[in-house]
C-alpha cells in the first residue's frame, strides 16, 4: 500500500493488536486462476518468527488454497476503522479555504508463503482454537467437543488448513497527522458527532494516537 512516512506504523505490538482486533481478514493470492481473495477468520501467534504467524483454513471447495499449496506469495489485509473526513471540520477552512475531503483509516498488511495441511488432528486443533477464541467472553461459550465426533470428522474433511509465517508487515494509521492540531481536533469533534458507530471508533483511535 502507499505508505507515506507520516502515516507509517512500526510498533509491532500495535500492529499485532490491530490484527487481533480484526475478526475477518482478506487473504489475496495470484495463481493459475488469476487474482483471488477470500474473507477468513485468522489466529495470530505473536511469538513465532520475527513478525508472528497466522493460522486459518479454507473450505476445500475454495480453489484458492491450491495457490498456497503451490507456493504463491500471500497478502493478508486487516482493515481497521475508517471514516470520511469533511473539509467543513477543519478550522483552516475558515482561514483560507484551501481544504479538500479525505478518508482516515487504519490498516495492516501482512505477506508470506504458507504451509497447507489437511491432517484431521491438526485441523481439529485449529478449529478448536478458532472457536475458543471467538466464543471467549460469552455467558455459555460453545466448544467443538459439543458436536458429535462423526459430524466433526465430516466437517474436517471439507476444509484445508494453513500456517502462514509473516515475512513482511506494514501498518498505516492515517489519522490526520499531516494536519494542524486544531484541524485534528476538528476532525475528532466531527467524527464524534456522527451517527455512525465506526466514525466514533476512529475518533477514539485518533485521540489515543495523540495522547
Amino acid at each position: 500500500m502507499y505508505l507515506p512516512a507520516t502515516f507509517r506504523q512500526n510498533d509491532l505490538a500495535q500492529l499485532h493488536a490491530q490484527i487481533r482486533q480484526t475478526p475477518l481478514a482478506i487473504l489475496t493470492s495470484t495463481g493459475s486462476q488469476g487474482l483471488q481473495a477470500s474473507h477468513l477468520p485468522l489466529l495470530l501467534e505473536a511469538g513465532e518468527g520475527e513478525f508472528g504467524t497466522l493460522y486459518g483454513h479454507f473450505a476445500r471447495a475454495n480453489p484458492q488454497w491450491r495457490d498456497l499449496a503451490a507456493g504463491a506469495e500471500v497478502l493478508v489485509v486487516f482493515p481497521g476503522p475508517d471514516a470520511y473526513v469533511s473539509p467543513s471540520w477543519y478550522p483552516a477552512k475558515a482561514e483560507h479555504g484551501k481544504v479538500v475531503p479525505t478518508w482516515n483509516y487504519i490498516s495492516v498488511h501482512a505477506w508470506g508463503q504458507a504451509e497447507v495441511f489437511d491432517e484431521p488432528e491438526r485441523l481439529l486443533q485449529l478449529v478448536s482454537r478458532l472457536s475458543d477464541h471467538h466464543e471467549a467472553g460469552r455467558p455459555q461459550p460453545w466448544s467443538v467437543e459439543e458436536a458429535p465426533r462423526d459430524y466433526l470428522d465430516s466437517m474436517l474433511r471439507a476444509i484445508v488448513g494453513f500456517v502462514l509465517p509473516i515475512r513482511r508487515l506494514e501498518g498505516k494509521w492515517k489519522l490526520s497527522q499531516n494536519r494542524s492540531a486544531a484541524d485534528q481536533a476538528g476532525v475528532r469533534e466531527g467524527l464524534g458527532a456522527s451517527a455512525k458507530v465506526r466514525d466514533h471508533e476512529l475518533a477514539a483511535r485518533m485521540a489515543e494516537a495523540n495522547d
